[in-house]
């Protein structure tokens, strides 16, 4: 009997001590995969191929990082909201054109993609601590521009993006009108559970139960949960019911830690969604709540209207 006991003792440490050890040497490829399989880094399109008016946006990151972005502008003088988007885990920039494409038409504004550091063009390494100074230099960027509404910058992010555009719009509460996330995890140390189940006794968030002795393992923890209760702007939570990455759960979690502080939260249920097409199979619905969330929290000032109006009755026509 004693022998069969050990056996199962040293197992079970073995898958443990194994599990561990593929945490640490791989992490960083599970969470940040800039390349997809069989695929190259390189972009595969650029915004013109869809007819798209961008601009190369060449960034420098505050630890010295060369970063690459597209900024695509409605037209020249467009003063409507402008949308900083923040990426999935997998792929780069380029993958995400067709959703932006469709994005800049339903809700008529700009939008800005930065790659983050090892992603694209972006020189460097992925980490947490590196693409949240990433992030800063994107929307540092913007906030300097002479030709956008800097007051109607709104922050959208998917997935791993919502993790960045959260920390982002909990440190610029003066610079961001509005989060918009969208079937986001509430910590990769809940989502180590998720990938690797029996990881989840040792490792998990804020809101877990027991002690999580390996926690400190994680070099990127990307705890949005804990970050969303600190976020005072709106948030637009979308979430997809079919998701097959993230339990959905994590968004409706996210929600209420975020509602319990802030009554300027929105949670929209998308029953066909997965993590990735949320955008598509949520049709006219997914694009006409984004759009009244942009409309209330990032609305044309008075003055761009009576500016229009006028240049309306001037007209030869």
């Amino acid at each position: 009997m004693v022998s069969y006991i050990n056996i199962l003792f040293y197992g079970v440490g073995g898958l443990v001590v194994a599990g561990m050890a593929l945490l640490v040497a791989f992490q960083e490829k599970l969470v940040y995969v800039p390349v997809l399989p069989g695929l190259t880094k390189s972009y595969s399109i650029n915004p013109s191929r869809l007819r798209l008016t961008y601009e190369d946006v060449w960034l420098s990151s505050s630890d010295g990082v060369r970063l690459h972005a597209w900024f695509i502008k409605l037209f020249p003088d467009s003063r409507g909201p402008t949308i900083l988007f923040f990426q999935e885990n997998a792929g780069n920039i380029a993958h995400r054109l067709e959703m932006v494409r469709i994005m800049l038409d339903k809700l008529q504004c700009n939008v800005f993609m930065l790659s983050y550091r090892g992603y694209g063009a972006s020189e460097g390494y992925p980490s947490q601590q590196g693409i949240i100074k990433d992030a800063q230099a994107a929307l540092d960027h913007l906030s300097q521009r002479s030709d956008i509404d800097t007051s109607r910058i709104v922050v959208f992010g998917r997935s791993l993006g919502g993790a960045v555009g959260a920390v982002l719009t909990r440190n610029n509460p003066d610079k961001v009108a509005g989060l918009i996330l969208e079937n986001t995890f509430t910590s990769i140390l809940d989502m180590a559970g998720v990938l690797l189940p029996f990881l989840k006794w040792v490792i998990g968030g804020s809101g877990s139960k027991g002690p999580k002795l390996l926690n400190f393992v994680v070099r990127s923890p990307w705890s949005t949960i804990d970050v969303v209760g600190e976020i005072k702007q709106p948030i637009l939570f979308l979430s997809g019911l079919q998701d097959e990455m993230v339990p959905s759960s994590h968004m409706q979690m996210l929600y209420a830690k975020a509602a319990t502080r802030n009554n300027q939260c929105l949670f929209v249920e998308f029953p066909n969604g997965m993590h990735m097409d949320t955008w598509l199979t949520g049709g006219d619905q997914y694009w006409r709540t984004v759009q009244q969330f942009l409309e209330k929290h990032a609305p044309e000032k008075n003055e761009d209207r009576t500016s229009q109006n006028g240049n309306a009755r001037k007209s030869p026509l």
